[in-house]
């Protein structure tokens, strides 16, 4: 079955924080807008973030791999090489990561690269990587 684009919506405390933090800082083509929410092409998926001013972000975490992973959180998967471009890039604009770049599960079935870190709304973003990801991505 053929991928087909993912649509996500979070809130945000502020849209024109937003439109800095995933349109200049992530470098995410925006696509439809109004005044209160923004639609950008997260490599190929529908992201779209909607003003909410009295957002109050709390997260719980789940240990995974000797780390906690914040609950909620979404991301995308990319391809290994554009995943270290974009680590090397996030760590010039991420004051704080959640979860610092790294090899997850190494050596394992599901070895991986992750990163977390939040949008100024404090949303927890997820960008993973597998050097195969047709059969590793749901590998066991």
């Amino acid at each position: 079955m053929a991928l087909t684009p993912f649509h996500v919506a979070v809130p945000v405390r502020n849209i024109a924080e937003a439109r800095e933090f995933y349109g200049q800082k992530l470098s995410l083509e925006e696509g439809r807008s109004a005044d209160t929410w923004i639609d950008f092409n997260m490599y190929g998926h529908q992201f779209v973030v909607h003003l909410d001013e009295r957002l109050q972000t709390a997260h719980a975490c789940n240990d995974v791999d000797g780390h906690g992973v914040p609950v909620p959180h979404c991301g995308v998967v990319l391809e290994f090489d554009d995943w270290h471009a974009l680590a090397e890039r996030a760590k010039g604009f991420v004051d704080k990561f959640i979860v610092d770049p790294y090899i997850r599960f190494e050596g394992e079935v599901g070895e991986q690269g992750t990163m977390f870190f939040a949008d100024p709304s404090g949303n927890a973003l997820e960008f993973k990587a597998f050097k195969n990801i047709d059969s590793e991505l749901f590998a066991k």
